[in-house]
């Protein structure tokens, strides 16, 4: 067997193709200690930590965290239930929900917090109290971290969105955004354009004293007292001096604050102690190439966007001298990257260009339905230092994921890693001294069962789990577009290749080769499949087989019974046999249909195909699901059954999602429709592979044996399990490989598991 590459020898390949890649930053540090990465160590779902006797389904996020100076008690926000939670994180590889404090004790049941922050023993907790956008309103809570008691409160004047505070613990700041409302139109504008008064400001505290009591609040004022513009504001050239909207904030060492002004495409810098506007400036424009621009259901990264504002939203001091800002945009820009400016001059110092895009695309994180918008909007940036080294670490809210990269040389960035996360990370939470890094995300529909999470992440030696596969460079040095794997097929006299094929989460078929010999695993080549014309076409494809005479069997799933088809590509990829199903058996399906193809080829040529369904045909009997078996030189069907498993979760189903040969045995994946914690039944069982076509009559259940548990595979990643488990073959290497469909990461976290099973021998007790 050849030697496999290791994930710090995959940077080579990844920097060939345009983009820089690795695991540890060059620091002596890490030199001295081999190479060092973020290890996820635990994904915790908030709803868990929801008060007794509220409805799991009950909407709970978590959107930005602060910790206790010991960083062992985590403190978030979670605006949709309207209150701030807590969790033990003393021990990274198991939270522990320590309740919830509700706002509406604290004042309004409508109350919301928008940011918090740990000052000593104290938890600031800033809470949006508006009535409306035109009468803005906001408080800031001091709560003990001991009792959960409020010390005192300070009106702040205004709706607030983010706190920051200053490294000596002498001052927050907190943005007073005021912000815009959307169905408003004011005079000689459009609808949601600027200016909408009242104006945004920033509010200091000043911390100083033992006690809350003690703490009193100064406004810094974004407009003069009349409502015209700040001269300093004026001349940066942002959009509408007028009506600032201050969205977040960042001190730095010498209590200077960074603040921006998103909707007006600008960044400000306040001195803290004297509360005076010091330097304003745009952030101004970038044309991107080389991105995909257009929602159509192709992975296509020729687009470009031209002279579009950045419109920064978070933003994080590197230094002194440079910020970093998350280039998300708002209503007219984002140009879908990060950016570090030098704070002097306001010049764009670095800028990621197309890269940040990129990298969503590699990692099999595309989110198609964002291309025609602001792509991967980047929304969350953060700075610290673990081990003297500096990181930043840029948050997609829409892709996913938070990107790492090594900040040594402010001006030159260098991409290091990438951590998935759950839907919408909002809040990045370095926590240096003790090595980790918490994210918490937004979104939660439990509808879907995709549930907003606190994941925690640890900087340490040896190789992250994240990623398992990715994607090379095509002859552009663009990275191959993938997503929604869910099938794979051994390279017949390959070793190291599978196939896999993409289903209807993309409008166009592909093939893809997948290169095992590294690790992670590597898709090195994307076969476009053609109808019979030899024009690209789109099958939900949802099984693929790899024919030793060349070419390839697909399952095509059908929206009804009768789109369910057997299609046989040739070498080329281009269709040369439709296998319709019979009129019978498709009648009986709905929209589960086609999940998996194999077949065998005797030594005269004799080939059958084997296809599974997911799930029953109406009139068989309940809990049988239909295993078929076509004889391509008769062209006939029969068919077997399969006992699937049972559920009690509503709204849950049990079916089949991949069927392979094993010798002389049929393996297929069963599971359930659950994920994350809920996941209960993600196995592989074996049948024996029946000799000949099925008797006419009774459908004949095939016994069924436990060959592979997976479950404990998918946790092992210390991540949301994912749901679809979908692709399972014996590579030509003889070891198992399976894989999990992200659904193009609709409803879905969008995160690939590759898994390395084992050998043949060990899964399915044969050679």
């Amino acid at each position: 067997m050849a030697p496999k590459r290791t994930y710090a020898a995959l940077g080579a390949l990844v920097v060939a193709g345009g983009l820089l890649a690795g695991t540890g930053a060059a620091s002596a540090h890490q030199q001295s200690r081999g190479p060092v990465a973020f290890q996820r160590t635990a994904t915790y779902p908030v709803f868990q930590n929801r008060p007794t006797g509220e409805d799991p389904a009950t909407a709970t996020v978590a959107e930005i965290s602060a910790t206790s100076e010991d960083g062992e008690t985590l403190v978030y926000t979670d605006a949709l239930a309207r209150r701030i939670g807590f969790l033990d994180i003393s021990d990274p590889g198991a939270p522990r929900g320590l309740g919830t404090l509700s706002l509406a004790a604290l004042g309004d049941a409508e109350d919301e917090p928008t940011s918090v922050a740990v000052v000593g023993p104290y938890v600031l907790v800033v809470v949006n109290t508006s009535a409306s956008f035109a009468q803005p309103s906001g408080r800031l809570d001091v709560i003990s971290l001991r009792d959960r008691h409020r010390v005192t409160s300070f009106d702040l004047g205004g709706q607030p969105d983010s706190v920051a505070i200053t490294e000596d613990g002498r001052y927050a700041a907190v943005a007073i955004e005021n912000e815009r409302d959307e169905e408003a139109t004011p005079p000689g504008g459009e609808e949601g354009d600027l200016p909408q008064a009242p104006a945004g400001f920033v509010q200091i505290v000043d911390l100083k004293g033992g006690s809350p009591l003690q703490w009193r609040t100064r406004a810094v004022p974004f407009t003069r007292p009349d409502g015209s513009a700040l001269p300093v504001l004026a001349a940066a050239g942002i959009a509408e001096p007028t009506d600032p909207e201050p969205e977040y904030v960042s001190v730095n060492s010498r209590d200077q604050l960074a603040v921006t002004l998103q909707e007006n495409n600008g960044i400000a810098l306040v001195d803290l102690p004297t509360g005076r506007i010091t330097r304003a400036f745009s952030a101004g424009t970038d044309t991107v190439t080389g991105i995909d621009t257009v929602k159509d259901g192709v992975i296509d990264q020729t687009g470009s966007i031209t002279d579009v504002p950045r419109e920064p939203d978070a933003v994080g001091w590197v230094d002194d001298r440079y910020l970093a800002t998350a280039n998300e945009g708002d209503w007219k820009g984002g140009t879908r990257g990060w950016s570090v400016f030098d704070s002097r001059t306001g010049k764009v110092a670095w800028d990621a260009g197309n890269t940040f895009e990129r990298l969503a695309v590699r990692y099999g994180l595309h989110d198609e339905d964002r291309s025609a918008k602001k792509g991967t909007e980047p929304e969350g940036v953060v700075v610290a230092a673990y081990h003297g080294v500096r990181y930043a670490f840029v948050g997609s809210e829409r892709s996913n994921f938070v990107a790492v990269y090594d900040l040594s040389d402010p001006t030159a960035p260098v991409f290091r890693q990438i951590l998935p996360t759950t839907n919408g990370p909002e809040g990045l939470l370095p926590i240096p001294s003790r090595g980790l890094l918490a994210v918490s995300s937004e979104e939660d529909d439990a509808s879907v069962n995709v549930r907003a999470s606190v994941s925690l992440f640890r900087l340490g030696e040896g190789t992250p789990a994240f990623p398992s596969i990715l994607s090379a460079s095509d002859s552009t040095g663009a990275p191959l577009g993938w997503g929604a794997l869910g099938a794979l097929s051994a390279a017949p006299g390959k070793p190291h290749e599978l196939y896999t094929v993409t289903d209807a989460a993309y409008s166009l078929t592909r093939i893809m080769t997948i290169d095992t010999a590294r690790e992670p695993a590597v898709i090195t080549r994307a076969l476009p499949v053609k109808d019979a014309t030899g024009k690209p076409v789109g099958y939900d494809a949802e099984g693929i087989y790899a024919r030793p005479q060349g070419g390839f069997w697909l399952a095509v799933e059908g929206a009804t019974g009768a789109g369910n088809q057997l299609v046989r590509l040739d070498r080329d990829g281009t269709t040369r046999q439709i296998v319709p199903l019979p009129a019978d058996v498709a009648a009986g399906l709905t929209k589960q249909g086609f999940e998996g193809v194999t077949a065998t080829t005797d030594r005269q040529g004799h080939e059958v195909v084997w296809a599974t369904l997911q799930r029953e045909v109406k009139g068989d009997p309940a809990g049988v699901v239909r295993l078929g078996r076509y004889d391509v030189r008769t062209g006939t069907w029969s068919w077997y059954g399969y006992r699937i498993g049972t559920t009690t979760t509503p709204g849950d189903w049990i079916g089949l999602s991949e069927i392979t040969v094993v010798g002389d045995k049929l393996a297929l994946i069963e599971r359930d429709k659950l994920n994350g914690p809920a996941a209960v039944i993600k196995r592989i069982h074996t049948v024996d592979l029946p000799k000949s076509a099925s008797a006419t009559g009774a459908l004949q259940v095939l016994p069924k044996t436990l060959a592979k548990d997976v479950l404990p595979a998918l946790r092992a990643t210390n991540g949301w399990t994912q749901e679809k488990l979908e692709g399972l073959t014996v590579g030509a290497d003889g070891q198992v490989y399976a894989v999990t469909d992200n659904d193009g990461l609709a409803d879905a976290t969008g995160e690939t598991v590759f898994l390395r099973l084992g050998s043949s021998r060990k899964v399915f007790g044969r050679d």
